[in-house]
């Protein structure tokens, strides 16, 4: 059976979807997009994602009401059941559209949505032993709380994490830490946990936000303040959240500062209880 793409509102052959070649994705990076994670072959956490998804469209002024969220909802939904997928991801994306190219955008132009499955096995070893980490500057634009589809400054960043074998990218901004290339960043010092404020310079991620909540049942408190560069070398667990990594234990520093840590207690308490939420998705609670 042939995989199935979601083009606007049509599932269609992978083999013979297709879209024009003036899409202002293609140009300008001028789109968003979300991943939603599936487990047992339901999605996790998908309302989290489809109004982080709205909200980032309207903050981009691309057309997208609440009408259009529920329709692409089910959308996937059918996406989803068309192709069988029991653990991996949906991707789907939104771009202004196709016109002539020209950095002013018009409102008339018609969005392109498109999405696809992908199968992907949850990261058990990262999870479990941990993962080195690069600390590099920060050079992405100002709106990172936006999910677009313009990730160059990531992507350099994850390259040169990659250049010095280590498994993601830490930004900073001169001395204060943003979040991972592709990840939210936790640390923890004592009894408190310190990650940086859902502002302008990060993702709030639907992992990150989970974990919040995780930790106050845990009765532990929070500080949303930027970390320190320099404080980095003196914390006592790390760790960074995003829907494909979940939890994963950072045990290493390379690059701006360079500190070795272990996967802490508390880490390891919170990857138990998410797993418990995903447990839950996997039985379609």
């Amino acid at each position: 059976m042939s995989e199935k793409v979601l083009i606007n509102d049509r599932l269609i052959n992978r083999e013979e979807a297709s879209f024009s070649f003036d899409d202002r994705s293609m140009y300008f990076g001028d789109g968003i997009y979300e991943v939603i994670r599936i487990y047992g072959g339901f999605p996790f956490q998908m309302e989290m994602h489809m109004q982080r998804f709205q909200r980032s469209a309207e903050e981009l002024d691309i057309p997208f009401d609440y009408d259009v969220k529920q329709s692409l909802t089910n959308s996937l939904l059918e996406l989803l059941k068309e192709n069988g997928l029991n653990e991996g991801i949906i991707y789907v994306q939104l771009s202004r559209g196709s016109a002539d190219r020209n950095h002013l955008y018009e409102r008339h132009t018609e969005p392109l949505i498109f999405a696809f499955t992908k199968p992907m096995e949850r990261p058990q070893q990262a999870m479990s032993e941990g993962i080195a980490t690069y600390l590099t500057e920060d050079e992405r634009w100002l709106r990172c709380d936006i999910k677009t589809v313009n990730l160059l400054g990531n992507v350099m960043a994850k390259r040169k994490a990659a250049d010095h074998d280590c498994q993601e990218a830490l930004l900073h901004r001169g001395d204060l830490m943003t979040e991972g290339s592709s990840s939210n960043l936790f640390i923890i010092k004592g009894d408190v946990v310190q990650t940086h404020p859902a502002n302008n310079y990060i993702l709030n991620g639907i992992t990150r936000q989970l974990v919040l909540d995780y930790i106050e049942e845990h009765g532990k408190s929070v500080v949303f303040e930027p970390i320190q560069v320099e404080d980095m070398k003196n914390i006592d667990e790390a760790f960074i959240t995003s829907t494909t990594s979940e939890i994963t234990p950072i045990v290493e520093f390379r690059g701006t500062v360079h500190h070795k840590l272990t996967v802490g207690p508390l880490t390891k308490s919170l990857q138990k209880r998410f797993n418990e939420d995903v447990v839950k998705t996997e039985q379609g609670e």
